[in-house]
């Protein structure tokens, strides 16, 4: 049994995620097809996709854009390439009081595939 006196169910996602708080950008079309742009928190990413916090509800299904923000050194210096405007799904949207965590797919994952399967065959360890 779990912690929560329920029987644990097998884990679905395909990769980790990390509990990072990011700033980005969620643009996307309202119901009017009118575009919006916020500025919203990443609660957790994956390489599959991320749960952002924004004020907006967004329908389910809905297709946004979203951007990272970035330094003004990161585009001045000859850092590597990363991505930073990214495509992505709806999956799902909860409600909140003056805010709403929306669960997003991204269209491409953020590794390979080839990638991927490394990850998940990788034991992770805790280091506390």
């Amino acid at each position: 049994m779990g912690v929560n006196g329920k029987t644990p169910t097998a884990e679905r996602r395909r990769w980790p995620r990390l509990p990072l708080a990011i700033p980005v950008f969620v643009r996307t079309h309202a119901e009017d097809d009118k575009e919006f742009l916020e500025f919203a928190t990443a609660m957790n990413v994956s390489a599959g996709g991320m749960l952002v916090a924004v004020r907006r509800s967004i329908p389910s299904a809905a297709q946004v854009s979203l951007e990272i923000p970035s330094a003004p050194l990161a585009a001045l210096a000859a850092l590597p390439s990363v991505a930073r405007n990214l495509r992505a799904k709806v999956l799902r949207t909860q409600h909140g009081e003056g805010f709403n965590l929306v669960a997003l797919k991204f269209s491409r994952p953020l590794v390979s595939s080839h990638a991927a399967s490394k990850i998940s065959r990788r034991k992770l360890t805790s280091s506390v």
